[in-house]
């Protein structure tokens, strides 16, 4: 039974981290009733925005994270972002707490080694070669272990911060550099892995719930230094890629536990499937599903959470989407082009709202379908040039 937002009866969930997905995410738990806390370390943050209340904290600070969940008591604790001090999940989920999928999952998924030796030498999982590093020194003997090219990355980063392709010795210090710059925290471990050559790199996002074990269309993706900038579903693939990647997904989200959505990514080739990275929350390739299905994936991750039923997932059509990034720091900024970019056919944009920009920062997202993918992807990448951020002096 659900009760009323503001009542001794309400249902509660709280979202550490609060950028776009964390929006969307509220958004899908207000429409069942749910009353809803965005928790983020900046003011004014997406969810923020729509959320029946906020929490501005330091979420890598034990003490302010531990006080903002015990002070409210949510039912549902849900984790949207990386840069969290997993271990108060840990221990509250001891004290009864319940941490979405699992305060486990959480932790472990967002250390690269802890999930890479889970996938590959637990669950015998298809992976890249892999080492790990402490040091510059101990990188270049990683490094000369695995081979050039080669991929180096923190253990704990969000969004791709931190990671680089190594071409060659020469290109070491660079991207040790690299990684000690976009890391979480102070730690100065890697992992460096074999460079697979890849026809493609799909999203699988795999959703457990009462119903069992559910998947969408495969999410194709483009990406730079680590971070999405194109997406499409459904991307082709043969019956024995989809069967692969599916059983690879089972398997590792079973292992994870808990009720939820899973973003699990996933290298092709010709003859074989890879796992790559899971992430227990929505994925942000998957924003195309705003469009594409009769249930988004936030839409699926809110169902999940809630212990309510999954019966299809239907995708209604091609679709794809662009993200719009910003490329200067400002706190004084607008955003423009967007009667150019809506009157592109079947589209639609959604801007986010953030308070400032960044260099890089993802600032908006145009969703775009038609009969076939590669209209979709014309019509979504045609719309992002239409959106401009314009940056006025602060």
């Amino acid at each position: 039974m659900y009760g009323v937002p503001f009542t001794k009866n309400a249902k509660k969930m709280m979202l550490l981290g609060s950028g776009e997905l964390g929006k969307e995410v509220v958004l899908e738990a207000q429409r069942l009733g749910i009353e809803t806390i965005a928790v983020d370390r900046y003011e004014g943050a997406p969810a923020m925005q729509v959320a029946h209340r906020y929490k501005v904290i330091d979420m890598l600070d034990v003490e302010q994270l531990r006080s903002v969940i015990v002070d409210e008591k949510p039912d549902f604790i849900v984790p949207e972002v990386e840069a969290i001090q997993t271990q108060v999940l840990v221990d509250l989920e001891k004290e009864g707490y319940n941490v979405v999928p699992t305060a486990s999952a959480t932790k472990l998924t967002m250390d690269r080694e802890g999930i890479r030796r889970l996938a590959s030498e637990e669950l015998g999982l298809p992976t890249a070669g892999y080492e790990f590093a402490n040091s510059f020194e101990e990188l270049k003997e990683a490094v000369a272990k695995i081979g050039t090219p080669c991929v180096i990355k923190p253990l704990m980063s969000s969004s791709g911060k931190g990671q680089s392709v190594c071409k060659s010795e020469a290109d070491i210090e660079k991207s040790w550099n690299m990684a000690l710059e976009g890391a979480r925290g102070k730690s100065t471990r890697v992992i460096v892995e074999e460079f697979i050559t890849f026809d493609s790199e799909i999203t699988l996002l795999t959703v457990r719930s009462v119903s069992g074990t559910s998947y969408c269309a495969p999410i194709g993706h483009i990406q730079k230094d680590g971070d999405y900038i194109q997406s499409w579903q459904p991307h082709h693939m043969t019956e024995q890629q989809i069967e692969q990647s599916q059983e690879i997904a089972k398997r590792i989200t079973d292992e994870l536990g808990g009720y939820g959505l899973f973003g699990v990514e996933l290298f092709l080739t010709e003859d074989k499937v890879y796992f790559s990275e899971v992430s227990p929350r929505p994925h942000d390739t998957g924003l195309v599903t705003l469009a594409t299905q009769n249930l988004s994936e936030f839409a699926l991750h809110v169902r999940a959470i809630l212990g309510l039923p999954i019966t299809e997932i239907t995708l209604h059509s091609p679709g794809a989407s662009h993200a719009v990034k910003a490329w200067e720091e400002s706190a004084d900024y607008q955003i423009a082009g967007l009667e150019e970019a809506l009157a592109v056919p079947q589209t639609q944009a959604r801007v986010f709202g953030k308070p400032e920009t960044k260099v890089g920062r993802r600032m908006a997202v145009t969703l775009s379908t038609g009969e076939t993918v590669e209209t979709a992807l014309e019509r979504a990448d045609e719309a992002a040039s239409k959106i401009k951020i314009v940056y006025h002096s602060n």
